[in-house]
């Protein structure tokens, strides 16, 4: 019998959250962000929930390919734009639109030769200073792409840098619209976080396409200042294992590496068959939350490689074979959000999801 240990990913959760980021832009196209491998869930296996989306964005080439090969059709951005010269072959062959965010990408495409002038993403660099022009050398790098036969359309974009928190986003706003004020094209500006907090009452920040990444795949941009119940998004992704054993401890029982747990009084604990080595956060302390027959209780001790164990006083029913949810959706309609067990770890949904070892089966 293989390891009781897998994960499920929800169609059905994926397609609602998208949904979910129309309703907050009605009048928008929308990205659905598959860059690292959909976050972990598998391009091919989410891609049935996210086919209703206008384009797929995403960073590599080999991710285009895969895309393309599911029968998709429509519109696919690299988001990091052309890593290569060469890339714009493929760029080409794919029909692929592209980012465009220094100089020695207009450089290549310059030199490019193409029977079909390619779409691209003029990035704008309103605040976040990683990627894109800056508003003074913006216009001129919009002026050499319009000048060039193996360019089409200029759409304009940019990523806000604080759309999760106080600073909002008015600031890299003033920053977008001063720099393209006048200049034709789509405009593509916001991230889940602009989606969600600012999209719905301000038609600027919607621009022409949005960009949902972290909030498609049931995680809040914002949390813990807000959860996934308060902008109605669903677990897209569920990290599940069974009790393998169970312990009976003394007041002053240890638990294991380093005795980093103390029992206070007589209790009984549970043994996971989930750690580190399938994705599950070391660091996650005691009191990290995790449901036992959907019951909800907490990680005790350290994390160690292949097991983790658990606080059964809240569960005394429980025993060997019991369902232990990780994350995600648990039995008789429980929910352990993702973003519950990556805050009481000290990182953020998208690393769990994206840490998610493949030992671990996915369906």
């Amino acid at each position: 019998m293989p390891r009781p240990i897998d994960a499920l990913i929800h169609t059905d959760a994926l397609a609602h959250n998208l949904s979910r980021a129309r309703r907050a832009a009605p009048d928008a196209k929308v990205w659905a962000i598959v860059k690292a491998n959909a976050y972990g869930h598998g391009i091919e296996r989410a891609y049935a929930g996210l086919k209703g989306a206008d384009g797929f964005a995403l960073l590599d080439l080999a991710e285009a390919e895969r895309v393309r090969a599911l029968g998709w059709r429509g519109p696919i951005l690299l988001l990091e734009g052309c890593f290569d010269p060469r890339d714009l072959e493929l760029c080409s062959r794919l029909d692929l639109w592209h980012t465009v965010h220094h100089e020695a990408q207009i450089d290549w495409l310059a030199a490019h030769k193409t029977q079909r002038p390619h779409q691209v993403f003029l990035k704008l660099n309103s605040g976040m200073n990683r990627l894109g022009f800056t508003p003074s050398a913006f216009r001129a790098a919009w002026r050499r792409l319009s000048g060039l036969t193996q360019v089409d359309a200029i759409a304009l974009m940019t990523h806000f840098s604080d759309a999760d928190g106080p600073l909002g986003v008015d600031d890299a706003l003033v920053a977008f619209d001063e720099a393209t004020r006048d200049l034709p094209g789509e405009r593509s500006l916001s991230n889940s976080a602009a989606t969600l907090r600012f999209a719905p009452d301000r038609p600027t920040v919607r621009g022409d396409w949005i960009r949902p990444g972290i909030m498609v795949y049931g995680s809040s941009p914002d949390f813990p200042a807000h959860d996934i119940a308060h902008w109605d998004l669903q677990p897209t992704m569920t990290l599940r294992s069974r009790l393998i054993a169970t312990q009976e401890l003394a007041p002053g029982g240890t638990v294991g590496y380093g005795s980093a747990f103390t029992a206070g009084s007589a209790m009984r604990i549970g043994v996971v068959a989930c750690g580190y080595a399938d994705g599950y956060p070391r660091l996650a302390p005691t009191g990290t939350p995790v449901l036992v027959d959907g019951v909800r209780t907490r990680l005790v001790g350290r994390v160690s490689m292949d097991m983790i164990t658990v606080d059964l006083t809240p569960v005394p029913q429980a025993r060997v074979g019991s369902e232990a949810t990780l994350w995600g959706r648990g039995p008789n309609g429980s929910v352990l959000p993702i973003d519950e067990v990556a805050h009481a770890a000290g990182t953020v949904g998208y690393e769990l999801m994206c840490a998610l070892a493949p030992r671990v089966p996915t369906s």
